[in-house]
């Protein structure tokens, strides 16, 4: 637990593991900080967060060193509470730095040559282990979701065909319901933390927020069989964003460093027991995992690289494509043992999802003339995406006030939901007319091709339902369908906005359930959707196909509500399998997104702000610039002597729940009280249980042996499941009194600033380093050695604002277009004009 992350006391009935204890006295939030099971920033943050449309006049009219910097709230009460998947639980900071100690330092020098091999073997092992993996989950989810929906349509169609239309209805409304339930329920009861995409907590993750159990074995299941029920289920939800979290689940087992539950104890497994090696193995799997979920291994290094990572080093990139090359290699075994139609209703073709090639040339082909039209497309999707960020972050506030009363609102939510969309999904068709089916190339006049092209419905034979086509089909195949070239008479423009309208509700009405639901496809899709009924509003003023602007219309919403260039880019362009696409592709998702950020932040950084996960963005807010660390630095500090007595450090631990304390040696170790370095609590617990107690308080003598006592594995991190606590460790009364030297256990080389330093220049030093800890070091000589810590929260915006309210008026802002803004910006212009005139 770092140093200053603290729960709300009314979250303790929650069954969270017991090492994530407070740790913060002197910040304990109310009790009316408690939050929900739904993403969502805790009340006590909330009621402290600023407010950019709330700033005094006189304070915007002073200049910035005028005002009262050092005017502290009389209260801060922001707790570091954050949603994992649906559940609310304290979380921590990972430690990216090396301890370096008397241990660590023999413990380097007794590593033989073969050591070193055997870690970099074992790296690229476990790389090569997690394609195959992340390979095979998502070729099975892929195969699950394609059979069981399959199955359901096509009962549905021949209840169709023979004219049993309720019965067609109740059945496929009932299996809707019983799949979303079912994911529904597992879920909340068995873990919690699979809800959701996942990708805002492996963001975080590889920021350094830990949370409990985001990376279990039971939310790996989870993840997996509650996504195909809820794909399958109808629902307007993706697998993108459950594969990208099932790749970092795979790969942070593979990081546990073995398991003594299951036996796996050997010596090599041990080498990757530490953040930094479990970091960069998540990133690797996350990148595995969207290249299952869409068959893209550079789109899936470039999605790891430009969303989810903090930190990226040119080893890692190696890594990470070797492991996406695996992927692909996998999914592509796994799609030629299909073709021979052993895998049910799995659809045949190769690694490309949608290939828009064609066999006339002149359908993909565009000019000067269309560059406005793709301008407008752009600066559409750009629209449309921020507000579909502004309407999804209201619907998730709704959302948890409902899932906050418990398990059985959160399965009514989930059948209200479910029931909703299958009544508009067979609704919405019976007013869509029946149109004859269009001639495909080879084929007969009047067939309609393939089962997954079009839907009969209720037409007569010979005869197809667009809207049928696109609502009773899972979202790949409707995808497809969008994406086809040469089919502008295929849909009836009516039916393009009722689908749009329906699918652009339906995605902001999904993802709230508490279920494994992703974010990406049903983008894509409705994207595609507002694409074509773009093309089809244009008519004649445009020569492009309705297919290629489909495409468009995808990566504009894609950036627009994701706000990323180079991945997306890459994956459409993958996805489609067609370069021509590429200078069209980039000149949208640069509009889309330039647009798109004047209004909002991206949706994942909406739900990471939503689920109050303390996320340090990569620029530092101007008002840091005029802070120094030692402003927003809270006590009391809690230190232990170089040889400290154990009574004191049970009592310590026992109080406080701090991570890290300072350890000054003081006479007769030091002539002067010095700080000589930063101790771990998981640390002293190990000390504690070996019990190497000394009678006084001296140093060991030389002579003492800490290779023959102790070793390196002993202080290594643990991975997922039971943490050490100071409620494990029983000692005497007679021990008690004994003291421990904590001079070869200390690390003696942390991080530390000046207490003047300002806060953005600590900021960049804490997260380009990866730190937990920070020491603060005083000015001058004559003072006690250690000013504070620095944690991720005293770096939060809310907590600093919260201690320096008058700050607000000088916050970050980018040219975002807020309330009044239009008004003000006009006024001004008129006000300069008249000077100058």
């Amino acid at each position: 637990m770092d140093h200053a992350y603290l729960p709300s006391p009314a979250i303790h009935h929650l069954s969270c593991p017991p090492s994530w204890l407070p740790n913060k006295p002197s910040l304990l939030p109310s009790p009316s900080s408690a939050i929900a099971s739904f993403p969502v920033l805790p009340p006590s943050m909330a009621s402290t967060a600023p407010r950019e449309d709330i700033v005094m006049e006189d304070e915007e009219q002073r200049p910035p060193l005028a005002r009262a910097l050092l005017h502290r709230s009389a209260t801060n009460n922001i707790s570091q509470v954050a949603m994992v998947g649906s559940k609310a639980c304290p979380i921590e900071s990972l430690d990216y730095e090396i301890i370096e100690n008397d241990l660590f330092d023999q413990n380097w020098r007794t590593r033989a040559k073969a050591d070193q091999v055997r870690y970099v073997v074992l790296k690229w092992t476990f790389c090569f282990a997690i394609g195959i993996l992340t390979g095979v989950v998502g070729f099975l989810i892929n195969l699950a979701v394609e059979n069981v929906a399959g199955l359901k349509h096509a009962a549905v169609s021949t209840l169709m065909e023979s004219s049993s239309y309720w019965t067609a209805f109740f059945v496929f409304a009932g299996t809707n319901l019983a799949l979303l339930l079912f994911a529904s329920a597992i879920t909340a009861s068995i873990s919690p933390a699979a809800g959701g995409s996942g990708i805002p907590e492996v963001k975080a993750y590889l920021n350094g927020v830990d949370a409990p159990n985001i990376f279990s074995l039971k939310t790996l299941a989870v993840k997996i069989i509650g996504n195909i029920a809820a794909v399958s289920s109808s629902l307007h939800v993706g697998k993108a964003g459950p594969m990208v979290h099932t790749g970092a689940c795979i790969a942070a087992i593979f990081g546990q460093g073995g398991s003594r539950k299951y036996g796996l104890t050997w010596r090599w497994l041990r080498y990757f027991k530490n953040d930094r090696d479990r970091r960069d193995l998540v990133t690797i799997g996350a990148g595995a995992g969207v290249t299952a979920a869409f068959r893209a291994p550079v789109g899936g290094v470039l999605f790891a690289l430009e969303s989810l990572c903090s930190w990226w080093r040119s080893a890692l990139l190696w890594r990470s494509f070797f492991t996406t090359a695996v992927v692909a290699v996998v999914l592509r075994l796994f799609i030629d043992l299909c073709g021979t139609g052993s895998c049910g209703m799995f659809g045949k073709g190769g690694l490309v999802m949608y290939d828009v090639s064609t066999l006339f040339d002149d359908l993909m082909t565009y000019h000067l003339k269309d560059i406005p039209t793709v301008i407008l497309i752009g600066v559409i999707g750009a629209l449309l995406g921020a507000l579909y960020n502004f309407l999804m972050k209201n619907v998730l506030r709704i959302y948890n006030i409902i899932n906050e009363r418990g398990r059985v609102h959160k399965l009514l939510l989930a059948a209200a939901v479910s029931i909703l969309t299958s009544c508009c999904l067979f609704s919405l068709p019976w007013f869509a007319p029946c149109r004859p089916c269009p001639t495909a190339p080879g084929a007969p006049n009047g067939t309609c091709g393939s089962l997954n092209r079009f839907r009969r419905f209720h037409c007569p034979p010979d005869h197809y339902n667009d809207l049928a086509s696109l609502f009773l089909n899972i979202n790949d195949d409707a995808i497809r369908n969008l994406y086809t070239t040469g089919t502008n008479d295929v849909y009836h423009p009516v039916s393009m906005l009722a689908f749009f309208i329906a699918s652009y509700i339906l995605g902001l009405l999904s993802y709230g359930v508490v279920a494994p639901s992703g974010l990406f496809v049903p983008i894509i899709l409705t994207g595609a959707t507002y694409g074509r009924l773009v093309a089809m509003l244009l008519g004649n003023h445009s020569d492009l196909d309705h297919g290629l602007v489909a495409i468009l219309g995808s990566a504009s919403f894609l950036g627009g509500t994701l706000r990323m260039t180079v991945s997306v880019c890459v994956i459409i362009l993958e996805l489609t399998n067609n370069l021509l696409l590429l200078p069209l592709i980039m000149l949208v998702l640069l509009i889309s997104k330039t647009v798109a950020d004047s209004f909002n932040s991206s949706i994942y950084d909406l739900i990471l702000q939503l689920k109050g996960l303390p996320h340090l963005d990569s620029h530092a807010e101007p008002y840091t610039r005029q802070l120094a660390v030692s402003d927003v630095v809270a006590g009391p500090l809690r230190s232990f002597n170089g040889v400290e007595k154990v009574g004191h450090i049970v009592h310590i631990l026992r109080t406080t729940g701090h991570h890290a304390f300072p350890v000054i040696n003081e006479p007769p170790f030091a002539t002067a009280p010095v700080l000589y370095g930063l101790v771990l609590r998981a640390h002293l617990l190990v000390l504690l249980k070996k019990r190497e107690f000394l009678p006084a308080q001296e140093r060991y003598p030389k002579e003492y042996s800490i290779a023959a006592r102790f070793e390196a594995q002993d202080f290594d991190k643990r991975g997922s499941g039971k943490q050490d606590t100071i409620d494990d460790v029983e000692l005497s009364a007679e021990e008690m009194e004994m003291y421990v030297d904590l001079h070869p256990f200390t690390n003696a080389s942390p991080y530390t600033v000046v207490e003047t330093m300002s806060l953005a220049k600590a900021l960049i030093l804490f997260r380009e380093v990866g730190l937990r800890h920070l020491l603060v070091v005083p000015k001058a000589c004559d003072r006690s050695p250690v000013v504070g810590i620095l944690t991720r929260h005293d770096f939060m915006p809310e907590h600093i604002l919260g201690l320096h309210p008058v700050l607000l008026g000088s916050r970050w802002k980018r040219l975002r277009w807020q309330k009044g803004a239009v008004t003000k910006y006009f006024r001004s212009l008129i006000v300069s004009l008249a000077n100058t005139g």
